[in-house]
Parts: C-alpha cells; sequence; structure tokens
C-alpha cells in the first residue's frame, strides 16, 4: 500500500509539539470552552495574532509542514501538564482538581521522574467518560486561515496517556479507560478531516506504559486502542510517543532501554509514520528501525529542544546522514524533538531555520549523488 504523500520535498521538515508562546500572550482558558472564552474579543485576537506567529515562524525558517503550535495549552505544571488538562478538563467524568500523581506513594524515593509525575498531578475518574467541547477543529480552521504551507495536525494527548495518571473511582484499570476514550479521539478526528484536515499526528505518551506494568501482552490492547481511534478516518496518520524531556533532563530508568523496547511492538497499528525524539539522546537507539516494516515513515527528531544552543546546520545534517544509514530517504521526515514551548522564541525560530537547513544539505547531497548513479 503506497503511503500518502503531503509534499513532493525528499525529507519534508516539520515540527513536533507546542511553540513557545508570544510573551505577551498570557491569555488562558482554564477549563472553559472556547466557544465561551473567545466571546472576549482580546482573548480571540490575541489567541489569533499567536497562532498566526507561530505559524509565520515556521513558514519563514523553511519548513516544508507547518503546525499551529498548540496556543491553545495554558501555562499548566511541569510544562508537558497542560498537554493532558486540556482533555481532562473537556471531557466529562473527570474532576477539575489536580491530585498527586498515583505514583506518588508513601517511601517512593523523589527521583525527578517522580518530581515530575507529581507536578504533572492526576486526576479522579468519578464517571463514564463522554465526549466534551475539545474542538480540535476549530483550531484547525483558525491556522487554515494563516497557512501557506500544508498543515499537520496535533491530537492529544491520547487516550492510552490520559489513563496514565488516574485515580479509578470508576473504570478499574488503564485498558477499560482507553477503551472508552477511543470513540471520543475518533470523532474529534472525523471532525477534522471534515473541517480539511489531511495529516493527523496522534500524541500518545501511553505507548510507554508496558514498560511500567512489564507486561508485553499490554502491547496488543494499545494496538487495538490506536485502530479504534483512527478507525474510519481518511487521512495520513502518525503516532508520536516521545522519549521524554523532564524539565530539560533526560529521563533515566526503563527509558533508558530505548525505543527498541517498544517499537517493535506497535508495527501492526494502522498508522502510516512513527514520529520520535533522537537528539535529545545524541542519535543512539537508531538501530531499532533497521526492522521497520516497508509500509510505515518515520519522523525523526534531529534537532535537540532540551537545549538552548542552536545547532548548524552541518551538525544536523549529520544527524540525517546516520538516520538514512538505516531507514531510506524516501521514508524519512525530520522534525524536532518534542516539547519547543519552554525556549524562547528567537531560539526557536533559529532552530527551525537550522533543521530546514540542515536537511537542503543533506538533499543537495542525495541529488549529486542521483545525477552520478544516472551518468
Amino acid at each position: 500500500m503506497a503511503l500518502r504523500k503531503v509534499v513532493d520535498t525528499v525529507l519534508p521538515t516539520t515540527m513536533v509539539g507546542s511553540y513557545p508562546r508570544p510573551k505577551w500572550f498570557t491569555d488562558q482558558l482554564l477549563g472553559r470552552d472556547i466557544r465561551v472564552a473567545f466571546k472576549a474579543v482580546d482573548h480571540a485576537e490575541a489567541y489569533d495574532d499567536a497562532t498566526r506567529l507561530a505559524i509565520s515562524d515556521q513558514e519563514e525558517a523553511g519548513l516544508d509542514i507547518v503546525t499551529d503550535g498548540q496556543m491553545y495549552f495554558d501555562d499548566y505544571v511541569g510544562v508537558i501538564g497542560s498537554f493532558c488538562w486540556y482533555m481532562y478538563e473537556r471531557i466529562p467524568g473527570f474532576e477539575p482538581a489536580k491530585e498527586e500523581h498515583p505514583s506518588v506513594v508513601p517511601g517512593v524515593e523523589r527521583t525527578k521522574e517522580v518530581a515530575l509525575l507529581s507536578d504533572w498531578g492526576g486526576v479522579i475518574n468519578s464517571g463514564p467518560v463522554r465526549r466534551g467541547p475539545i474542538h480540535l477543529a476549530d483550531f484547525h480552521k483558525a491556522a487554515q486561515a494563516h497557512a501557506n504551507k500544508p498543515l499537520k495536525v496535533s491530537v492529544g494527548a491520547g487516550p492510552v496517556n490520559l489513563a496514565w495518571h488516574v485515580h479509578y473511582q470508576h473504570y478499574q484499570t488503564p485498558r477499560e479507560l482507553s477503551e472508552a476514550l477511543a470513540p471520543i479521539f475518533n470523532a474529534e478526528m472525523k471532525e477534522l478531516v471534515a473541517a480539511g484536515a489531511n495529516f493527523l499526528q496522534l500524541e500518545d505518551l501511553g505507548v510507554w506504559l508496558p514498560l511500567f506494568t512489564g507486561n508485553n501482552d499490554d502491547f496488543k490492547w494499545i494496538v487495538d486502542v490506536i485502530a479504534q481511534s483512527v478507525d474510519g478516518v481518511d487521512a495520513k496518520i502518525a503516532l508520536h510517543f516521545c522519549y521524554g524531556n523532564a524539565w530539560g533532563n533526560r529521563l533515566a530508568g526503563l527509558f533508558e532501554r530505548g525505543y527498541e523496547a517498544a517499537l517493535r511492538y506497535l508495527y501492526d497499528a494502522p498508522v502510516d509514520q512513527f514520529v520520535l525524539d533522537f537528539a535529545n539522546r545524541d542519535m543512539v537507539d537508531l538501530d531499532s528501525l533497521k526492522d521497520l516494516p516497508s509500509d510505515k515513515e518515520v519522523g525523526i527528531g534531529v534537532i535537540d529542544v532540551r537545549t538552548s544552543m542552536i545547532e548548524t546546520p552541518q551538525e544536523v545534517a549529520a544527524r540525517i546522514r546516520r538516520v538514512l544509514e538505516v531507514v531510506p530517504a524516501e521514508r524519512v521526515y525530520l522534525t524536532t524533538d518534542c516539547g519547543m514551548k519552554p525556549l524562547a522564541r528567537p531560539v526557536a525560530r533559529m532552530k527551525l531555520a537550522a533543521l530546514a537547513a540542515g536537511a537542503r544539505i543533506v538533499r543537495q547531497e542525495l541529488g549529486v549523488r542521483q545525477l552520478v548513479a544516472s551518468a
């Protein structure tokens, strides 16, 4: 089966995660339906301007595929916390308060990973879940008005991710809750397609869950939940599960096993592309991609967002070359690692420009090789 193309460019460039908010954009949704919050004209205009700037930064940097930058995420705990809380606050069945994370129990060692989860928090599931005012299609329509290049739409935090931080009072297991959430995500994704979206990226850190349960059979139901979420969605589908960016630190412990510990169990998932962070680990673990099925692509993070250091185009090109030793160029997209929101916006812009420039270097090299081969 031929993979869907978004652009004709080899090694297309894009970004992952939230883009830094302009410093003047201080409005917060605080759990409100955007159709309520945006009745205030100053909030609506500020959101629209912030989204326009996020898109223009990406286009001016030279990215081939842009995103809306997720300006709707509030400045919540742990930075990444808003990623889950946007969903929790808008899906009936979850309580509004941030509780202690379920993993934080008496006597647990206070590692940075435990501290991050504690900051992120837990939520009480007190009843059945159903679809609420998530309105991802509204955000896409707003972004479309400003984009001159193809748009990729982020969908998440995904269902398994949401089931990872829960005190269960209604559902009893992550699987039970994930399966109840999947139809909600399916409806949002179909609504996005109806609004014109053709490239959707499901964001679900819950893919790592079996490393914590110690049961690889959990991958089977996780793949089923992903399949339920994307069933009948007529778009290019990517699945992103990041390696971890805890306040700019690498996550340790089970994560040290890398993508080889999880990726091979996901090959049956009905997605076109896996989006993976590699730059924050100096591109180690690329061998985990050697068995990538021919009907799958990868989006590879070649920009490290844990640091404000700006990579040179030559450094980015060197990372890309290492990727192409393992996966053919026609099945590689180039991205940032996820988690750009804490960076200063000028730093983020320069990192995106380095990504685009590094890709141009390697494209030129590939073109020269093809010319020599055909001569």
